[in-house]
């Protein structure tokens, strides 16, 4: 093979065809071209045949001079468009590929064929590849050989398993569906007592046991068996390549206890084969007989291609499987970034100009440059999300993803599988692998909403994200690094629930760097008309209509409105406003909106009185909370309790001091 592939002697190739086959030079060759049952050709860059020996012209049921000329496509009909490909990345890449199966029926032979083929290029004078050389073995012919009773049925039982097998598993893409058919293609083509199939599982490093259905009533092995590699029985195969034949002297020896169960069920011979595919060792194919010394030196020939067969099979549904995991990947970025896209155009501007905002939005323009943590406090329908885009926009990761899960709209049981993803199998339910926010946020941000909502268990793990930027799947042993911004959003006290055990005080004094809080829309008035002419238009574009005009009673009456949901509930009333609306002028539903005041009034009457009593003291204090003269000590409360009720009530700094 050395030879063949520096081109050595060959040097003096013609391109003659169709009438006769270019002369091979090369004496080392003779033996290789005139063995009866290893089929060899060369093809040209155009793919066609420019040599053919007559071992290969038997398996294509064509003579040698009627090959020259014809491309692959032409003798080996529809069913070589896979040997076309891989000749082709031979041609492409300079490269050899090896133990390549090909099955078909071809148009010159009435019977079906399974072959392995290898292909190598070969180089001329001028160091250009023009030609590729293939050797072919077909598999019912190494079987036809030992089988000198002519028993060609059997054979040609074998051989139309090994295609049925072939065919069945090329689509196939999760081992629990592979198994039976692993199961039932052995069972064809090798009689046996019992039998499995061992698999290296990369997630844990260990070799999971599927028991193949056979001749006897017993699950031998236990299905789903999870053995470590080295001290298995699996092991010196799984791990050397080598084939291991043991006989009863053996077995009765060992005192491993899968060879005592075998034993005591009459099992007398075990072989067992590596599976080997071009990435490498996948596992093990384990089979038993009853009978003593049940295999021979001749049938691991054969064996060898059952196991073959079995590991390409693997091989293909693990490519299938990566192929749909990462599409899978790419797909849920891509519904990320189209939410961010959606999410950018229809909030592109931050409506407002009261003092209130100013201030939240200088403190964007002041940390967004960084990458410290932000926590936005807030009441609910302030715009939390907004300000944490406006961050993200403004921040160096504006060009990576912004990633956001609202903890409060995950179920508890789930909330740690959606953020930092599940390997398959870590749960009931879980058939795939699923990749988590943590992982999409690489290198972006990721925005918590409702971060008071994770529970108490969870916390631990969430903060080695933020201080070790590491962390592994649910199920799963792999360190998985991560580069993350995180921005944290919540309307509850977090204080309060530090004090009340239910938030652990590392992890609040980790997302508390750099808070922002948010002003309810009823510190707004003075935006209440910017927002309300913003949402009028938004919605008469989307429903197209006409509006022009809002009466100045209704826009007082807005303003005067107390918006207990804040932005999100103007938008919801404009809405509402708009769809009542049949000409130029804004109906806005005052009785309604009457009754909703007439009714918060009623229920937030002690409330306010509170507030502004609170206020007052402020005020005459100065803004001093603590000590003698202090807020605290004039309302009769201690510091912390006085802030708590603050913070409730929405008192801000800027209301108390001139």
């Amino acid at each position: 093979m050395e030879f063949l592939c520096r081109g050595g002697g060959l040097d003096s190739l013609e391109h003659s065809y169709p009438d006769k086959a270019e002369p091979i030079t090369a004496e080392l060759l003779s033996k290789l071209l005139n063995a009866p049952n290893i089929g060899f050709a060369m093809v040209d860059e155009g793919l066609r045949y420019v040599y053919v020996n007559e071992a290969l012209a038997r398996m294509h049921g064509l003579p040698a001079t009627g090959h020259y000329g014809k491309t692959v496509r032409d003798v080996l009909g529809d069913g070589g468009s896979r040997v076309e490909d891989t000749l082709r990345k031979t041609f492409t890449t300079g490269e050899s590929f090896f133990n390549f199966e090909f099955s078909a029926t071809l148009p010159n032979r009435s019977d079906a064929g399974h072959w392995v083929g290898n292909y190598f290029p070969i180089a001329q004078h001028e160091g250009k590849m023009k030609r590729v050389g293939v050797i072919v073995v077909e598999l019912g012919h190494v079987q036809m050989r030992r089988n000198e009773s002519g028993n060609s049925e059997a054979e040609a039982r074998r051989l139309e398993a090994f295609l049925e097998f072939s065919e069945s598993t090329r689509s196939t893409q999760e081992e629990p569906e592979l198994i039976p058919l692993i199961s039932a293609f052995v069972h064809n083509v090798v009689p046996h007592d019992f039998g499995n199939v061992a698999i290296h599982d990369k997630g844990i490093g260990r070799l999971r046991i599927y028991g193949l259905n056979n001749s006897s009533e017993d699950e031998w092995d236990g299905e789903d068996t999870v053995l470590p590699t080295i001290e298995s029985v699996y092991g010196a195969t799984f791990l050397h390549g080598d084939i291991k034949v043991h006989n009863r002297i053996t077995l009765e020896t060992s005192d491993l206890p899968l060879f005592k169960r075998l034993l005591k069920k009459g099992i007398q011979s075990v072989c067992l084969l590596p599976l080997i595919s071009r990435k490498g060792t996948l596992g093990t194919l384990t089979l038993g007989r009853k009978e003593e010394n049940g295999f021979h030196r001749h049938d691991t020939i054969f064996l060898r291609q059952v196991a073959a067969q079995v590991a390409l099979a693997l091989d293909n549904a693990a490519a299938h499987r990566e192929i749909r995991e990462l599409t899978q990947r790419l797909n849920k970025e891509n519904i990320y970034l189209q939410e961010e896209v959606r999410s950018a155009q229809e909030f592109d501007d931050i409506i407002g100009e009261s003092p209130a905002l100013q201030r939240v939005l200088g403190q964007v323009h002041t940390v967004a440059p960084s990458d410290a943590t932000v926590l936005i406090l807030g009441e609910t329908g302030t715009g939390k999300e907004l300000i944490a885009r406006a961050i993200h926009r403004l921040s160096s990761r504006k060009g990576a993803n912004f990633i956001k899960l609202n903890c409060a709209a995950i179920p508890t049981g789930l909330l740690e599988s959606e953020l930092f993803g599940h390997e398959k199998g870590a749960f009931t339910g879980a058939i795939t692998q699923k990749i988590g926010r943590l992982e999409l946020a690489d290198k972006g941000t990721l925005f918590l909403d409702e971060v008071g909502e994770i529970q108490l268990e969870l916390q631990p793990k969430l903060l080695r994200v933020l201080q070790d930027q590491e962390f592994e799947r649910l199920g799963g042993t792999r360190t998985i690094k991560v580069d993350i911004r995180l921005i944290a959003a919540t309307n509850r006290d977090l204080a309060k629930s530090v004090q009340m055990h239910e938030f652990r005080s590392d992890l609040f004094y980790r997302i508390h760097v750099f808070p922002v809080h948010l002003p309810p829309l009823r510190d707004r008035p003075r935006d209440i008309p910017l927002l309300v002419r913003y949402f009028v238009e938004k919605f008469v574009k989307r429903m197209n209509k006409h509006i022009d005009a809002v009466p100045e009673e209704a826009m007082r009456a807005l303003q005067s409105w107390i918006w207990p949901g804040n932005v999100r509930e103007l938008e919801n009333f404009i809405e509402r406003s708009v769809i009542l609306t049949q000409g130029k002028t804004l109906t806005v539903p005052m009785a309604e909106l009457r009754s909703e005041i007439d009714s918060s009034r009623r229920d937030s009457t002690l409330e306010s009185l509170e507030r502004e009593h609170i206020l007052r003291v402020l005020r005459e204090t100065g803004g001093v909370i603590a000590g003698l003269h202090g807020a605290a000590a004039r309302l009769g409360m201690k510091r912390t309790t006085l802030q708590s009720r603050m913070q409730k009530l929405g008192i801000t700094r800027e209301e108390y001091q001139n």
